[in-house]
């Protein structure tokens, strides 16, 4: 018998979060054990009823959902996204959405990561797919649950250029001190998905239909994507979207499906232009002994993966749902 892999997904619904959290759904690979809620492309209230929404959607209401952070650690958001996810974060559609039968989860994000953590008898993959506060909290403040932890998949980032602006991804410059404590001064094992892959994997909007066709899930997936398809059609210059969290919660839900490259990394928290980037150290491994670079300090940054195969892996689960 497969044992499937423990998964706890930290989002921010968000149109490509629905699609993440539905692709986790659709996969016997992994036991998704909870989600946790951050503010991020709207705020933690409408994150958390969508997410509560979305799993009465896809009948996945046996998995607790629990609320995080409404904040970045530091420094006031300056905004969101809505100009991308619509006024509620799914086009201004989430309330065409199932209403949940279960409760809010009264424990904390934090803390039923943490006993969701203690009691795991296999290791964890944590999915987080928002900006990094309560990962950096969790962290901060439990830091034996490294040990039971066994990868981080995180979406954020870039290497080339960011969205929110030319240098940073928008979960990084949200909240920069929380990335920069989970990417930058934690030792885990840590797979980044940046812009740089994801903004790559767009699909069109035959790949859409035929998710719509596939069922009437897919076809409310579909549904909430109307603001998202407005803002990509100026991004890529072409009618399609990005399914920036799925592409994560594949690489979550089947190891080595994106192909990585290690380098040492920073995250930029100075009120200049470069505020939330993420600075991959691409020097070769001799130079930076020389600086004095600590190599161990480094993550797998996704740059590469079989982009059809990817697209038609995604759209495969999303058709059995």
């Amino acid at each position: 018998m497969t044992t499937r892999t423990p998964l706890i997904i930290d989002t921010d619904p968000g149109v490509d979060d629905a699609f993440a959290l539905a692709l986790a759904a659709a996969s016997p690979e992994v036991d998704l054990l909870a989600v946790t809620t951050v503010f991020g492309n709207v705020p933690l209230s409408a994150t958390t009823v969508n997410a509560r929404r979305l799993l009465a959607l896809l009948g996945r209401e046996d998995v607790p959902v629990a609320a995080g952070a409404d904040r970045p650690l530091v420094h006031p958001h300056p905004h969101r996204a809505r100009y991308a996810h619509g006024s509620d974060g799914l086009s201004g559609r989430s309330d065409t959405l199932p209403e949940p039968t279960r409760a809010l989860d009264p424990r904390d994000a934090v803390t039923l990561m943490t006993e969701l953590l203690a009691a795991a008898t296999a290791p964890v993959t944590i999915a987080a797919v928002g900006p990094l506060t309560n990962v950096a909290l969790l962290l901060a403040a439990h830091p034996w649950a490294r040990e039971k932890i066994g990868r981080l998949v995180i979406m954020g980032g870039a290497v080339g250029g960011g969205n929110v602006s030319a240098a940073a991804e928008f979960n990084i410059w949200s909240d920069p001190e929380a990335a920069r404590r989970v990417l930058a001064e934690e030792r885990l094992p840590t797979v980044l998905v940046p812009l740089d892959l994801t903004m790559r994997c767009a699909v069109d909007l035959d790949w859409l239909g035929r998710v719509e066709a596939a069922g009437p899930v897919g076809a409310a997936l579909v549904g909430l994507t109307a603001e998202y398809q407005r803002h990509y059609a100026q991004s890529l210059g072409w009618p399609g979207l990005v399914l920036h969290d799925a592409v994560a919660v594949a690489e979550a839900v089947r190891p080595g499906i994106l192909r990585t490259t290690r380098y040492p990394v920073d995250v930029d928290c100075t009120f200049g232009p470069g505020r939330g980037a993420t600075v991959a150290d691409r020097r070769r491994t001799e130079v930076n002994r020389e600086y004095g670079v600590d190599q161990e300090q480094a993550v797998d940054f996704a740059l590469d993966t079989d982009l059809d195969g990817l697209r038609q892996f995604v759209l495969d689960r999303l058709s059995t749902l």
